[in-house]
C-alpha cells in the first residue's frame, strides 16, 4: 500500500509504517514560540518540573507580534522571553527581524521532512517546504520543551490537484481562498492538504507559502508540497532521498481528491466576517474602501511586494484612502529597497512600516473604527480582528489590493 507525504515523514520520525487514526509519538525537530505566548510557556515549562531545555538549539523564540510595543503589559512579554531564553541557554531569538513563520524557513530553522511545532495556528506554512509543521498551545509547548516529543494523530490527506496555467492577475491567494471558500471553514478539520499538480510544481516556494500558511483556515492539521530544485535552492541544502521521496504515492490511500483547472481560477476575496465567504472580485466591484494593507505572513514577501509596485508604478493612492505596507522580515525589507520595490511604493503614497506582524493582528500599523473598510492581504477577517467588530475586512492578493488602493474601491487588477 502507497503512502501519503504525511504519512511518510510520520514514519521516518517514529521508525514504522503509520496509518490515518494511529496515535504516535513523533521526536520534534524544531519549536517555535512568538512574543504573546512565552510569558505562558515559561509559567507552564516551570510549573511542569521541568530544569532544562531538551534541545536549546531547536527551540525559536520570536517577538513580531507585539514589537514596537503598543501596550503597557507588551514589555512584560519581552522582559519574561529575554530572561527565559538566557536562564536556559537558548542563542535562536529574533527580537525584531520579522515574522515568526516567514523566519522559521527564511533563516533556515525548517528543513523538508522535518516535524515542527509553534505556538501559533499559521504554523502550516512551513509546509510550503515539505515539512510538518502545526499550530499547539504553550501547555503542550511547555512539553515539548522539557521533553522533545509530542503525540499525535496521524490525520487523513485530502489530496489538492491544480493543473494548467494561472491567468496574469491570478495569484495562489486566489488558489487558496478559492479552496477555502470550497471545502468551508472546517472542510479539512485535523486533515493534511497535499498540493499537486503542474501548476503548484511551477509556483515559487514564496507561492506556496501563502497558501500553506492559510490551510488552517479549512481547519487542516497540515500543508504539504513535495520538495523539489527549487525547495533545495530556498533552503540552500542538496535534497536526500527522503526528502526527494516525499510525494504522494499512486496507490496512497487519500481521504478525497479534489481538482482544479487554473485556466478557471479568477480573483477572488474573503468578505467579512468568515475566511470561507468568497466571492469573485468582479461581484464586489464598486465598494468604496478606507484602507487598504499588504503585508502579513501571508503576503508580506519580496514576490507580493514585487507585484503590489507593478500596480502601483506611475499611479498614486486614491484621495481619502491609506496603504500600508508592512514586510515579512527584515532580508525582504533591504531586498526591496535594493530593487527599488519600496521607492514605487513610497511614490504611490504607501506607509511603510517596520516588519513584523502589524494590522494582521490588530495591535498597532493602523486599526480602524466603527464603519471603516479595509481590502487586505493577510489570513483572517474575523469581526474585531482590526478594530473595532464594526470593521470590515475583505481579504484579497496583493494584486487585487493594490489596484484597490489606486481606485479607492474594490475593483479587479486588469482594471
Amino acid at each position: 500500500m502507497g503512502e501519503t507525504v504525511i504519512e511518510k515523514i510520520i514514519r521516518n520520525n517514529v521508525g514504522k509504517t503509520v496509518k490515518p487514526g494511529d496515535i504516535v509519538t513523533v521526536n520534534v525537530d524544531r519549536v517555535m514560540i512568538h512574543d504573546i505566548f512565552i510569558p505562558f510557556v515559561a509559567e507552564k515549562f516551570e510549573e511542569m518540573g521541568f530544569t532544562k531545555l531538551w534541545d536549546p538549539d531547536k527551540v525559536v523564540l520570536i517577538y513580531d507580534h507585539l514589537v514596537p510595543a503598543s501596550q503597557l503589559d507588551d514589555t512584560r512579554h519581552f522582559h519574561t522571553g529575554d530572561a527565559f531564553a538566557k536562564k536556559y541557554g537558548m542563542k535562536n531569538v529574533h527580537r525584531s527581524d520579522g515574522i515568526c513563520h516567514q523566519l522559521m524557513t527564511e533563516a533556515g530553522y525548517v528543513k523538508p521532512g522535518n516535524i515542527v511545532f509553534g505556538t501559533d495556528s499559521h504554523t502550516t506554512t512551513y509546509g510550503c517546504v515539505g515539512a510538518f509543521s502545526s499550530g499547539i498551545g504553550y501547555t503542550e509547548m511547555a512539553s515539548i520543551l522539557g521533553t522533545g516529543t509530542m503525540w499525535i494523530k496521524v490525520p487523513e490527506t485530502i489530496k489538492v490537484v491544480i493543473e494548467g496555467e494561472l491567468p496574469e492577475n491570478v495569484m495562489s491567494k486566489d488558489i487558496i481562498l478559492r479552496l477555502i471558500g470550497d471545502l468551508g471553514a472546517d472542510g479539512a478539520t485535523y486533515r493534511a492538504l497535499e498540493f499537486t499538480g503542474s501548476t503548484i510544481k511551477n509556483m515559487t516556494v514564496a507561492s506556496r507559502m501563502t497558501m500553506a500558511n492559510m490551510a488552517i483556515e479549512a481547519g487542516a492539521k497540515c500543508a504539504l508540497f513535495t520538495p523539489d530544485e527549487k525547495t533545495a535552492e530556498y533552503c540552500e541544502i542538496e535534497l536526500n532521498d527522503f526528502q526527494k521521496s516525499l510525494v504522494g504515492d499512486e496507490d496512497a490511500t487519500y481521504m478525497k481528491t479534489i481538482t482544479y483547472r487554473a485556466e478557471d481560477f479568477v480573483p477572488v476575496m474573503a468578505c467579512p466576517s468568515q475566511v470561507d465567504k468568497i466571492r469573485n472580485v468582479s461581484e464586489l466591484e464598486g465598494t468604496e474602501i478606507d484602507q487598504v494593507f499588504i503585508g502579513s505572513c501571508t503576503n508580506g514577501r519580496l514576490e507580493d511586494l514585487k507585484a503590489a509596485a507593478e500596480v502601483l508604478k506611475g499611479k498614486k493612492v486614491a484621495d481619502y484612502v491609506k496603504l500600508i505596507v508592512t514586510p515579512a522580515s527584515r532580508k525582504i525589507y533591504r531586498q526591496a529597497i535594493e530593487l527599488g520595490i519600496l521607492d514605487t511604493l513610497a511614490e504611490a503614497g504607501a506607509m511603510i512600516t517596520h516588519p513584523g506582524c502589524g494590522l494582521c493582528c490588530g495591535r498597532a500599523g493602523g486599526i480602524l473604527t466603527d464603519g471603516e473598510r479595509v481590502v487586505a492581504t493577510n489570513n483572517r477577517n474575523f469581526l474585531g480582528r482590526m478594530g473595532t467588530s464594526k470593521v470590515e475586512i475583505y481579504l484579497a492578493s496583493p494584486k487585487t489590493a493594490a489596484a484597490c488602493a489606486v481606485a479607492g474601491k474594490i475593483v479587479s487588477p486588469e482594471k
